[in-house]
């Protein structure tokens, strides 16, 4: 009898694995694209003015990588403040309802990423323009209002506007800034359908997620458009930001080279179709996936046309 008690105990105790696996899955490493990818655009675009400052690349992509991170972990605790997560709960790092960590020390942690981005962000006001720090701060209280405050961003319909303007064209001409020390139409230009593919994964990961955020009182853009409707907006983000592309090219303003971002086609047509027809969130998570992985794959193949555009 005391040796079944013990078990049941045991079974109900969260789990206290806290080895590296743990945080590192708490950073969701699949989202980090969306803070890498727009440092390489808009460094790659810089090429054309000037000689890449490699130092200045380097803080920027760690800094970005940070607030990123630091976003997740204070998304994973007000989801679980506002009891949002649990062990069944797809899609999320679990540190917290899952393997045990306290919920203040995943606060403390994001905190700390914010404050290693601020130290690298001085570093880049000092080689490049103090009006970066403002931009910077805006950046992070973006990150720490997306799922805090009393009324969290992610709550709202413009989750994905947020997401892709912070994540994608800010980053983008923020990076191309530092380098050129000017902000041109074409990278404003070129940062628009990347804009779109970050939003792109918060639509997708709101339609998987439709469900439970309307039980929890949410009000995405996924729930008021309904989940066909949504996934009808997903796959016209994804036409526009590939058209968009094209259109660069036949205007002369982007080299052909970025037609290299075609290749990325079936990525967007294997996410579109994997939520059709599906309501249960486990089965909507290839989507997902291969909705970030357009995004990736989309963000890299540009970047590897800027070059070659460069080089060639």
């Amino acid at each position: 009898m005391e040796s079944q008690i013990n078990m049941k105990q045991k079974s109900i105790m969260p789990k206290q694995n806290k080895g590296w696996k743990v945080w590192w899955n708490l950073t969701r490493p699949h989202t980090l694209t969306a803070a890498f990818v727009p440092v390489f655009i808009g460094t790659a675009l810089a090429l054309e003015q000037t000689q890449i400052n490699t130092p200045l690349f380097l803080v920027m992509l760690i800094a970005c990588i940070l607030i990123q991170a630091a976003t997740n972990m204070i998304n994973e605790y007000f989801d679980f403040k506002r009891g949002l997560d649990n062990e069944e709960s797809v899609g999320i790092g679990g540190a917290i309802v899952r393997d045990g960590v306290k919920p203040k020390t995943v606060l403390i942690a994001a905190f700390l990423l914010f404050a290693i981005a601020t130290f690298l962000g001085i570093y880049i006001c000092l080689n490049s323009s103090w009006w970066l720090a403002l931009i910077g701060t805006i950046c992070m209280l973006a990150g720490y209002y997306y799922t805090g405050g009393p009324i969290p961003i992610a709550y709202t319909p413009f989750g994905e506007i947020v997401a892709g303007t912070f994540m994608g064209l800010i980053i983008i001409l923020l990076s191309y800034f530092i380098q050129t020390d000017t902000v041109s139409i074409a990278s404003i230009l070129v940062s628009i359908p990347v804009s779109i593919l970050v939003g792109a994964i918060l639509l997708a990961n709101n339609i998987r997620d439709l469900d439970g955020d309307k039980e929890n009182g949410r009000n995405t853009l996924a729930i008021i458009l309904g989940r066909p409707n949504a996934i009808k907006l997903l796959a016209g983000m994804f036409i526009i930001s590939y058209g968009w592309v094209v259109i660069l090219v036949l205007a002369n303003i982007s080299s052909p080279w970025v037609l290299l971002v075609l290749i990325s086609i079936p990525s967007a047509i294997k996410a579109t179709k994997g939520f059709v027809g599906k309501n249960i969130p486990i089965q909507m998570m290839p989507a997902m996936k291969a909705t970030a992985k357009t995004n990736t794959h989309f963000g890299f193949l540009l970047s590897l046309g800027l070059l070659l555009s460069y080089w060639f």
